[in-house]
């Protein structure tokens, strides 16, 4: 199943108030490639996401910082472990979101931003 038909299955099933079945970690990134793709679609560019950069560019420039964009992916992936704990059950889009964070920090990181 590709990450459309695994994603488009997710949001079916929580539509329907059902839990989703997606529990493998491959199964998951795939879902969080998919999500990836097509928030890029809408709020970005072919590319994929690229607002971090332009997010901690605006930040630095009203605190004075000099955050950098893998730390603001950083920011955003312990945002999502510290809601993920204050809930009881797990909410599978903010750990597919997780996971997508942690692919765009390491990408960020590596490239030395």
């Amino acid at each position: 199943m590709g990450p459309a038909a695994i994603v488009a299955d997710t949001v079916e099933q929580w539509l329907n108030g059902e839990p989703p079945t997606v529990t493998r970690a491959q199964d998951i990134l795939t879902a969080a490639g998919g999500h990836m793709q097509a928030r890029a679609a809408t709020y970005d560019s072919q590319d994929g996401e690229r607002s971090m950069g332009d997010t901690v560019t605006a930040f630095n420039a009203i605190t004075g910082r000099a955050l950098t964009e893998s730390e603001g992916w950083l920011m955003m992936a312990l945002l999502k472990m510290v809601r993920s704990q204050q809930r009881d059950e797990p909410h599978r889009d903010s750990l597919e979101d997780l996971v997508a964070y942690g692919a765009l920090f390491a990408e960020a990181r590596i490239a030395g931003r």
